[in-house]
């Protein structure tokens, strides 16, 4: 196996030229020969007992031409990109453009590695800090929220149903007259006002009472999940079997004591405003810090290749998939309930998945330059800490993140506080 060349072919691109003399292919050839023959059949030898020649000669010289070019790929092609020491960022593109039993084969590979980076004036970033103040409009809409937590669902038979009401409906959908799978459900409770359900839906359930049965009317959004039904009318029949409206407690101290552990109403006040002036100090340093970062992306010269955000946003979903998981919800269900397909909620991440790139192009480079080193000592103290952290053992962190993963992320690490450090924060 040789590297022949390399060579540029666009941003972050390159053209390897991969060579497997003669001898690797009769190699690769007969290795593809010795595992395959026990399920050749060959009339007048045992199966798998069948020579080669034989073999070569019934179905031609190429047989096994395809199994050993894919075995040469893992054996031979695969460590020739890594003597590249390029950092690939995507699956290199594999073709072969020659192949010959006497002469080997002639890999083009095309390659997206991790785009070249200029940074400078990374040290000493100005930015601004703002911290809101705290009104006591803040501190009473704390309180309504304790209100509300402790209050409790009443049922009305009275009035009308309201905006902020539960109601418990039985309801079944219908498309051209035939009901639709999945439009169907008993005593349901639907918060009204909510926007939980399809648009229009929830706006005429209001003003009805207790015990009408009606129609709803309704058009699914172009893009809902459900392809029949997407941009599609339709409707519900509907029977309003309760409404419940939430009764909260009266604000005194009876209540601060059943519901804190305060004693009184001021007293619950004033730990509130102190929460929320730490909350409001935190928010601003956070703020402050992504400001940093922000400005440290303006600083960025690099032609990054799209596939680096795209990976990102897949890590993203990946990511989000999982803590819905552990909800309960699957991808499909939370696509249905929110009205987007997947090309749509991809691109709620798109701004944040670029930023992400970004920065972590910048501190690379920046630990780089400022000639970071991390021991294995430190890496080792790393994944120690990650095991306890996620209750795994030492080497199930190594299998899964790798040693040269948790370095480069300690030499980010280090970077950003050297970023951060040197900041100049008014305010």
């Amino acid at each position: 196996m040789s590297l022949v060349s390399t060579n540029k072919i666009e941003n972050a691109k390159y053209e390897l030229e991969i060579k497997v003399d003669a001898e690797g292919f009769e190699k690769a050839i007969q290795d593809t020969y010795m595992k395959t023959r026990r399920r050749i059949n060959v009339n007048g030898f045992r199966k798998g007992k069948a020579p080669r020649k034989m073999i070569e000669q019934l179905y031609g010289e190429n047989v096994f031409y395809e199994d050993a070019v894919n075995a040469l790929v893992n054996t031979d092609v695969a460590p020739a990109i890594e003597e590249t020491d390029y950092e690939l960022v995507a699956n290199p593109e594999i073709n072969v453009t020659s192949i010959n039993k006497n002469e080997g084969v002639t890999f083009k590979v095309v390659i997206t590695v991790k785009p070249e980076v200029e940074i400078s004036d990374y040290k000493g970033i100005e930015v601004e800090k703002t911290v809101n103040a705290v009104t006591d409009e803040d501190v009473d809409q704390q309180i309504q929220n304790l209100r509300e937590r402790n209050g409790r669902l009443v049922t009305v038979d009275d009035r009308a149903a309201e905006n902020g009401d539960i109601a418990v409906i039985d309801f079944e959908g219908f498309k051209d007259g035939v009901p639709f799978e999945g439009g169907k459900d008993s005593n349901y409770e639907l918060a009204l006002g909510s926007g939980t359900f399809v648009p229009g839906f929830e706006e005429q359930v209001v003003g009805k009472k207790t015990g009408e049965e009606f129609t709803v009317n309704v058009t699914f959004p172009e893009k809902y999940q459900m392809e029949e039904l997407a941009g599609q009318p339709c409707e519900f029949k509907v029977k309003l079997n309760e409404i419940k409206t939430k009764e909260l407690p009266e604000l005194d101290d009876e209540f601060v004591k059943d519901a804190t552990e305060f004693d009184t109403l001021d007293e619950l006040k004033k730990d509130m405003k102190t929460k929320l002036e730490e909350r409001a100090v935190q928010m601003a340093d956070a703020e402050a810090e992504n400001k940093i970062f922000e400005a440290l992306i303006d600083k960025l010269q690099a032609d990054i290749p799209q596939i680096m955000f795209e990976n990102k946003i897949d890590e993203m979903v990946r990511d989000f998939e999982i803590r819905i998981s552990q909800q309960g919800l699957n991808m499909e269900t939370y696509l249905m309930y929110t009205n987007m397909d997947m090309p749509a909620f991809r691109k709620t991440f798109e701004e944040q998945a670029q930023k992400q790139v970004k920065v972590r192009l910048a501190l690379e480079k920046i630990a780089d330059l400022e000639n970071v080193q991390v021991t294995d000592e430190q890496a080792e103290d790393e994944i120690k800490r990650m095991s306890e952290q996620y209750k795994m053992p030492v080497a199930r962190i190594k299998s899964i993140v790798g040693i040269k993963a948790v370095k480069s992320d300690l030499r980010v690490a280090e970077a950003s506080r050297i970023v951060k450090d040197s900041a100049k924060i008014n305010g």
